[in-house]
């Protein structure tokens, strides 16, 4: 696998997994992008698919407050459909789940400073992520 950079699209599985969230049709995008997170959340052992689960995540961050455009061009081209809610943690918990592993995609990440910001980056998607905290009135002032 070939990596270049620390962004989200910036290695070669990422790359492939945008030309097949732009090979698949509109209406199918979402399931591909469920089913990565999914199978990431809940794997055992090796983590085979972290590369696409951060480039999953990403694209939801996008659609949440705080969240950055995707700037490069190895990213999917076609646009993405709205995604429900759920997602948001789902890709949350899979972001947890690679930050985790040692042996996972961190493992492709040889130069220590590389390391750092990818970690930095995928820290930050997570805050982007994370469910706003509920509203929950301190009390109720009748006017």
């Amino acid at each position: 696998m070939g990596t270049w950079n620390t962004g989200p699209f910036d290695n070669d599985t990422a790359a492939d997994f945008a030309g097949d969230l732009d090979d698949a049709k509109s209406e199918e995008r979402e399931a591909l992008i469920r089913g990565v997170l999914t199978r990431t959340v809940d794997v055992t052992g090796w983590l085979t698919e972290g590369e696409e689960a951060v480039a999953a995540a990403a694209l939801i961050a996008v659609r949440c407050p705080g969240g950055a455009p995707i700037d490069t061009p190895f990213g999917p081209e076609e646009p993405m459909p709205p995604f429900p809610d759920d997602l948001r943690t789902l890709a949350d918990e899979a972001l947890a789940r690679i930050i985790s592993d040692e042996a996972g995609p961190a493992s492709n990440r040889v130069d220590p400073e590389d390391w750092k910001q990818w970690r930095a980056n995928l820290n930050r998607l997570r805050a982007v992520l994370a469910p706003p905290p509920p509203s929950i009135p301190l009390f109720d002032v009748e006017q």
